[in-house]
């Protein structure tokens, strides 16, 4: 990850321009939702041909929780057209679409590809985010579905060598989407800070985003260039810090509230998480971190610190109430949802909470979340 290169954005955005020829590509395969076409950055791709001689391929045949399906066309016409590069414009979706791409280029089409050995290849891959949450960019993660059942590809190659941060995308994103991908980008290093799985290099990162995100939560929702930048800065810093954690029970517990109510993920997230925390707080003598309850409770003061506060029960109260204001609309219980929700929470998940988690317990926790 040390070596991803990160570029800042111009109005005329002659770094990509410099990136590109620098390398000697000649066609890029450009991986993209319809929301390009509201961003600065589509009259870019639109006039590179006629400026420089790159020729654009343009990918958009996906949706939001990616098909396979649609994975394979993008790699048949990667292929086809012969492309030296790929560049991915957009959030989440388009990030795993473009990383499957990149990592099945080099595949056996006649076999299915989640069924084959990932052999990592030199497709160069360039990230533009459009939301300040996942992190995508900076992650060895995707997510695609496959006969209706999620699929996690997971390998370091298809981390992105170089992203471009560009403000102005953040412009046009629905406030919605904006205070729920904050609120992503902030559980993502708050839980990766108190994974078993963490290290110093993790925490340094989740500290650093943590600081970013409070510092410039209200010029971010402001929607002013500075806070804009920052947010996206401190959504790739929490990226570098679950790539190497991974998340915790906070998120395990959190995709079937999405799934279930429609709601962004990262508010289900900042949802899941603000009772798991309290929990978490009274109950460090069920730690499972071989580092020690001792060990756990200096965590809980550290997330506390990075968050301005002095006491770890303050931090959470914090969080809570900047949550609240935030003004969500909080999904509507049905009977029989808490049910399927506690039987829905991905096991492997809580072997990295730090804090030992058994099926009653995440019903009680749901019901207080709902």
């Amino acid at each position: 990850m040390d070596q991803q290169e990160i570029l800042i954005a111009s109005e005329n955005y002659k770094e990509v321009d410099d990136y590109i020829l620098k390398n000697g590509f000649k066609t890029v395969f450009l991986v993209c939702d319809g929301s390009i076409s509201y961003l600065r950055l589509n009259r870019y791709f639109e006039t590179v041909e006629e400026r420089i001689g790159i020729r654009i391929i343009k990918f958009s045949d996906f949706q939001p929780n990616p098909l396979y399906e649609s994975v394979v066309k993008g790699v048949e016409l990667f292929r086809e057209k012969c492309c030296d590069v790929i560049i991915a414009i957009g959030g989440g979706s388009a990030m795993d679409v473009a990383k499957c791409i990149k990592l099945y280029s080099n595949m056996n089409p006649e076999i299915n590809y989640l069924e084959q050995r990932i052999v990592s290849n030199d497709v160069p891959l360039f990230a533009v985010p459009t939301t300040a949450g996942t992190g995508s960019e900076a992650t060895r993660y995707a997510v695609i579905y496959y006969n209706g059942e999620k699929q996690s590809v997971t390998d370091y190659s298809c981390i992105p060598s170089a992203v471009l941060m560009d403000s102005s995308v953040l412009k046009t994103l629905p406030e919605y989407q904006k205070k729920a991908t904050m609120l992503d980008a902030l559980c993502h290093a708050i839980e990766s800070y108190w994974s078993v799985n963490s290290t110093e290099e993790s925490k340094c990162y989740s500290q650093e985003a943590i600081h970013i995100i409070m510092n410039n939560k209200d010029s971010y929702l402001a929607n002013q260039d500075e806070g804009n930048a920052n947010m996206l800065r401190a959504a790739n810093i929490a990226g570098k810090a679950i790539n190497i954690t991974q998340t915790t029970a906070g998120h395990a517990m959190c995709y079937k509230i999405t799934s279930l109510y429609g709601i962004a993920h990262g508010h289900a997230a900042a949802l899941c998480l603000s009772k798991l925390w309290a929990y978490m707080l009274d109950n460090t003598d069920k730690c499972i971190d071989v580092r020690g309850e001792e060990y756990m409770n200096s965590v809980f003061k550290d997330i506390a610190s990075s968050m301005g506060c002095e006491d770890k029960y303050k931090a959470v109260k914090k969080f809570c109430e900047f949550v609240d204001s935030l003004n969500f609309t909080n999904p509507k219980v049905n009977i029989g949802d808490y049910e399927r929700l506690s039987s829905s929470v991905n096991i492997d998940r809580l072997k990295n909470n730090p804090i030992a988690l058994d099926y009653d317990t995440i019903k009680m926790l749901y019901k207080q979340i709902l």
